[in-house]
C-alpha cells in the first residue's frame, strides 16, 4: 500500500534524518518512470547521480576503515556494497517501497523487478539528499545505513584471516596474531595446531595440514564464536 500523505512523509524524513527544504526532490526520487506524465520528472536522473555519490562515499569509508586493505580487497568490497541487491536491502529497511509511485500498481511487483526498483529508489534518494542538503547529509545517510553491512562483510568473499583482521579493526581490537602451539606427524604429513590471538578476545584454535590452513581455521573459530561469520568464504 502506497503511503504519500504529509504525515507519512514527515515520518520518512525522521527516518532519513533530514527534513527536505525542497520536497519536490524527494517526490521525484519516489516516482517510477511509469507514473510520470509526459514531461514530469521521475527518479532515473537522480538514480544516475546517486550511484556516483554512493560509490564515492563507500570508497572513502573503506579507505578510512581498513587502512591495511589492498586496492583489490577494497575494490571487491566496493563492488559488493554498491550493487543493486545491497541498495535494495537498504531501501527495504528504510521502507521506501511504501512510498514509491508506480502506474496502475498498489504494491511492488514480485521477483527480480522489485529488487531493481528498490535499488533504483535507494540511489535516487541518495541523490535527493545530496542535492537538498549537500554531501555531508548524503554521507551521513550512507554511513548510517551501510556501516552494519561493512562490519559484517556483506556479500564479500574473503579468506577468514582477512575477515578477522578487518572485523577486529572496526571493533577496536588489536591486530590478530598467530602462534603454532603444536605439530605432529612425519615431515611430509605434518599437522599444525595454531592459536589465533586477538587482544581483548578469547583465542581461537585450528588445525591443518599446513600452517596457513591451521591459521584460517583458527580465525574462523573466532568469527563463528563472535557471530560475524556472514558472506565470507575460505577461498584465498
Amino acid at each position: 500500500m502506497r503511503r504519500r500523505g504529509a504525515a507519512a512523509i514527515d515520518a520518512l524524513e525522521v527516518r532519513l534524518g533530514h527534513r527536505f527544504a525542497d520536497r519536490k526532490l524527494l517526490d521525484t526520487a519516489l516516482t517510477h518512470p511509469s507514473a510520470a506524465r509526459q514531461g514530469q520528472a521521475h527518479y532515473q536522473r537522480l538514480e544516475f547521480l546517486g550511484d556516483r555519490v554512493l560509490g564515492l562515499t563507500i570508497a572513502d569509508l573503506l579507505f578510512r576503515t581498513f587502512p591495511r586493505a589492498t586496492e583489490g580487497e577494497m575494490s571487491r568490497q566496493l563492488a559488493a556494497l554498491v550493487r543493486k541487491e545491497t541498495c535494495a536491502k537498504v531501501a527495504e529497511r528504510v521502507g521506501l517501497g511504501d512510498f514509491v509511485r508506480i502506474a496502475g500498481a498498489q504494491s511492488l511487483p514480485d521477483g527480480g523487478r522489485t529488487t531493481n526498483i528498490l535499488g533504483d529508489l535507494c540511489e535516487a534518494l541518495i541523490a535527493a539528499l545530496y542535492l537538498d542538503g549537500g554531501m555531508d547529509v548524503a554521507r551521513a545517510f550512507v554511513e548510517a545505513e551501510w556501516r552494519g553491512l561493512l562490519d559484517r562483510g556483506e556479500g564479500v568473499r574473503r579468506d577468514p584471516k582477512t575477515a578477522l583482521q578487518e572485523w577486529a579493526h572496526t571493533q577496536g581490537y588489536g591486530v590478530p596474531r598467530y602462534e603454532i602451539v603444536d605439530r605432529w606427524g612425519p615431515a611430509h604429513e605434518t599437522v599444525f595446531q595454531v592459536s589465533a590471538l586477538v587482544e581483548g578476545l578469547e583465542s581461537g584454535t585450528g588445525t591443518g595440514r599446513s600452517r596457513r590452513d591451521a591459521e584460517k581455521e583458527a580465525a574462523t573459530a573466532i568469527l563463528v564464536r563472535e557471530r560475524v561469520w556472514r558472506g565470507i568464504s575460505d577461498d584465498g
